[in-house]
């Protein structure tokens, strides 16, 4: 498995590291449990980072050096990359590895995996989780290179398959790169759900550091502090709301490169007059997590894009409802009423009427946190490695010809 720009052990909710690495850890663990051996490559983040650690039974991280030892741009590595093969190829040399079949994660990682696979006559199988040419026709944020929406194409018509965790990026790549459908197969996201589970909301606000006035609710966001988050739109909603309601907006996520990003959303909330109502905790380690969703009276998920939505998953498997715009698999997995909302009007008005619903439900209840972390019981990540591990080895035992 290759994840060249982001670390699956890394730092989540920072600028590269997100549901994707937690992605690549949990299927690498599962399908080690399954039997399989699998290392996960990853660039060297910093130089006390180890050659190898382990992720569980016969699944491994390997750190890879490429472009020095420190943080760079995602963009920048895109020259380094021919470096990070030969390091690759270096390592499988001097472990004496004969690896059968590669999967690639990212467009970074693509071109990697296109490589190697032809010094290695193996399969390629690619998972892009987000696709440049989406992204772009957004119009939010930052817009991609041509390189990556080239290179994307490039790599989709190339590689033996493509797993999506929607039948929306299905049909994306189909229309997008003309992709044929039988080359395509659709596998949702997971949830670890011994870790993501229900717990005493006293004990998780304790354990969260949250100090909460009295009948005061809680209003969560978990991600990365970037524009396709839509967490501007969530600030305006919590100001929409406040006049009837007793608000903290709690926003997980971001680092020290986000600074300007969060100075600038800590003025929106000034000038919203909200400032006392939104708190900014930065990265929080993945395993604290289920003490914050279960801390929360509602997760809202305002991304203008999302491959999947993880953090929906962790949500409901807490047991907390969770509110959100129509993206990834969201409308399929909300049940509108019993587990949470999908907002048809994005606006603060419309988030904000959906928040406000769920705050006014009536105390969460054991019964009510199993009822709603039921709605995601078949998304645990052993289920879902099976799936890969049914298409992997589906790729493979098929005869048909490579596309050169």
């Amino acid at each position: 498995m290759l994840s060249a720009h982001s670390c699956p052990v890394g730092h989540l909710g920072t600028r590269d590291t997100g549901g994707m690495s937690v992605y690549i850890s949990e299927v690498a663990r599962e399908l080690g449990k399954r039997g399989h051996k699998v290392d996960v490559f990853t660039r060297v983040h910093d130089p006390r980072d180890p050659l190898t650690e382990s992720l569980g039974k016969n699944a491994r991280l390997v750190h890879l050096r490429a472009g020095g030892d420190e943080e760079i741009h995602k963009l920048v590595l895109y020259s380094y990359l021919p470096d990070f093969a030969c390091s690759l190829e270096e390592f499988r040399k001097s472990s004496n590895i004969q690896y059968d079949l590669i999967f690639s994660h990212y467009w970074l990682s693509g071109q990697v995996g296109r490589e190697v696979r032809l010094w290695w006559a193996v399969p390629h199988v690619i998972m892009f989780h987000t696709l440049g040419a989406i992204k772009n026709s957004l119009g939010v944020g930052e817009e991609e290179p041509e390189l990556r929406v080239w290179t994307e194409g490039d790599l989709a018509q190339e590689c033996h398959r493509i797993i999506t965790a929607t039948e929306q990026e299905k049909t994306a790549l189909m229309a997008t790169y003309g992709i044929s459908p039988d080359r395509i197969g659709v596998v949702p996201c997971g949830v670890n759900l011994r870790m993501f589970r229900p717990l005493d909301r006293k004990l998780a606000i304790e354990h969260a550091n949250l100090h909460l006035s009295d009948g005061e609710k809680t209003v969560l966001f978990v991600g990365r502090i970037d524009s396709l988050k839509g967490i501007d739109l969530l600030i305006r909603s919590i100001a929409y709301l406040k006049p009837e309601n007793k608000v903290r907006l709690i926003i997980v996520g971001g680092d020290k490169q986000n600074q300007p990003d969060i100075a600038g959303l800590k003025a929106l909330s000034a000038q919203l007059g909200i400032e006392n109502n939104v708190s900014f905790l930065g990265t929080v380690k993945h395993d604290k997590m289920p003490y914050f969703y279960n801390a929360a009276d509602v997760c809202v998920v305002p991304s203008h894009y999302e491959s999947f939505g993880l953090v929906a998953l962790e949500s409901l498997a807490c047991g907390t409802p969770v509110v959100a715009t129509d993206v990834g698999i969201l409308k399929s997995i909300i049940q509108p009423g019993e587990t949470g909302y999908i907002v048809d009007e994005r606006t603060p008005e419309g988030l904000g009427d959906r928040i406000a619903a769920v705050l006014a439900w009536p105390e969460r209840t054991e019964r009510k946190a199993r009822a709603v972390r039921s709605s995601v019981k078949n998304y645990s990540w052993k289920n879902i490695a099976g799936q890969i591990d049914t298409e992997l080895q589906g790729v493979l035992t098929d005869n048909l010809a490579f596309v050169r």
